[in-house]
């Protein structure tokens, strides 16, 4: 029987999403859906919820909960990341409050920044050990990584895990339709060309027949920018840098020097800036699932239908043959030759049952380029300290980043770091 393993099957709603994908999908039918969590309760009631779904959708998928994370592996075909290490509380509330009291503030902090930089930290080491357990058990599987920080997990992976690993966002999926609803325009038949890094992939071409619909974009989007909305930062950098970026407003104002600065705290309103956005999300996620729960869990009718996820598109295009095209995290392997090879990617990707192509993009527009170096910049440093151990390349990642750099000197970004190493404890490896 095959196997689809996946990690972090606590988190029931994105768990339905994927296998419940999965058990509407023909080509996987039979196959063996291993869950795995360290919080077992939680892993209970996925596996509860899934079973529910299995019998409304009349699937011959067989679920399986895991308390042994090896055995949850041995064997897969395909492994599914959508773990988050130090959760909420205490980890992500460290990353903001600490930061907040040197002055820096943050919308997200969960790829880049301050925030960014010791998520990694801490995730890097589980991933890995994940890779060595993958490496014995299932040396063969696909991992689906969809865990943030994504470009650093995925090269992580992929380099010093030896895992086959394609890093998979959102953000590419949802760019055109979320533009398109928002500026009114009918998005059908459009065709596109997305490429650069994750999180900071640019819409470089869009079309239909044959006709650029940039000039009408542009033109839509200055007359919304004259009133508040909620993607007054993304417009603005297209009218700036000429391109629209993949990744919403409130990640993208802690991702550049611009937006979120003491010296001009006007931005923040002039821009919608939403401060602390991660920390609220948490805060609602947590008292939804108290209501959830049993909506979810206990529900013996519960049904679904086929999401946009790409993992059961990718398992199902290696299964059949039958080629999909998905916008994924990879190594850039000469792909966009302006970037460096050091760094991972976001391109389209050709999925088979040979596996998972990159496609060649060559040169983005220079400024993007820029731009995207900006941010592969600390990702590399924050690599090179989990490589090494070397608390020095923290601090070099720290001073590095575009959003921490504009606001702090360099002797409050290494006091920070080490307040944030001293803070987060035993949820870091040991730095020296």
């Amino acid at each position: 029987m095959s196997k689809i393993t996946f990690l972090g099957a606590g988190s029931s709603v994105f768990a339905k999403n994927v296998l419940g994908d999965c058990m509407m999908t023909p080509a996987l039918q039979g196959f063996e859906l291993a869950l795995f969590d360290i919080n077992e309760e939680r892993l209970k009631d996925s596996e509860a919820m899934l079973n529910n779904l299995k019998i409304t959708l009349g699937s011959t998928c067989v679920v399986k909960s895991y308390t042994n994370r090896k055995e949850a592996l041995r064997g897969a075909k395909y492994v599914v990341n959508a773990i988050q290490v130090g959760g909420y509380d205490p980890c992500t509330i460290t990353d903001f409050e600490i930061p907040k009291k040197y002055g820096l503030r943050q919308t997200i902090g969960d790829t880049l920044g301050i925030g960014g930089i010791f998520r990694n930290l801490r995730t890097i080491p589980v991933l890995l050990d994940f890779a060595k357990d993958m490496n014995e058990v299932c040396p063969d599987a696909w991992f689906l990584n969809y865990t943030n920080p994504m470009a650093v997990l995925t090269h992580a992976m992929t380099t010093f895990g030896g895992v086959k690993t394609i890093g998979l966002c959102h953000s590419v999926q949802r760019c055109i339709p979320y533009l398109f609803k928002d500026l009114d325009i009918d998005s059908e038949g459009v065709q596109t060309k997305i490429a650069g890094i994750n999180h900071m992939a640019w819409l470089l071409e869009v079309t239909k027949d044959g006709v650029d619909l940039y000039p009408e974009i542009k033109r839509r989007a200055r007359e919304k920018q004259l009133e508040q909305h909620d993607d007054m930062v993304r417009y603005e950098l297209m009218f700036r840098f000429g391109y629209y970026v993949t990744e919403s407003s409130e990640h993208n104002a802690e991702y550049h020097p611009y937006f979120i600065k003491k010296n001009y705290p006007e931005l923040i309103e002039r821009f919608n800036i939403p401060l602390d956005e991660y920390p609220r999300r948490c805060e609602r996620q947590i008292q939804r699932w108290a209501t959830m729960r049993d909506e979810l869990v206990n529900n013996k009718s519960l049904g679904h239908t086929r999401s946009h996820e790409y993992a059961s598109f990718i398992f199902e295009a290696m299964e059949t043959n039958n080629p999909f095209k998905i916008g994924g995290n990879v190594m850039n392997t000469g792909l966009i030759t302006n970037l460096p090879k050091v760094a991972v990617v976001e391109v389209p990707c050709l999925v088979d049952s040979s596996g998972i192509t990159p496609t060649y993009v060559g040169d983005l527009p220079p400024q993007l380029a820029a731009l995207n170096r900006t941010n592969i910049n600390p990702q590399l440093l924050t690599l090179e300290a989990a490589a090494t151990g070397k608390k020095e390349h923290i601090y070099h990642a720290a001073m590095l980043d575009p959003h921490t750099a504009a606001e702090l000197s360099i002797d409050d970004i290494v006091a920070m770091c080490d307040d944030l190493i001293e803070a987060h404890g035993d949820w870091l490896p040991k730095f020296v």
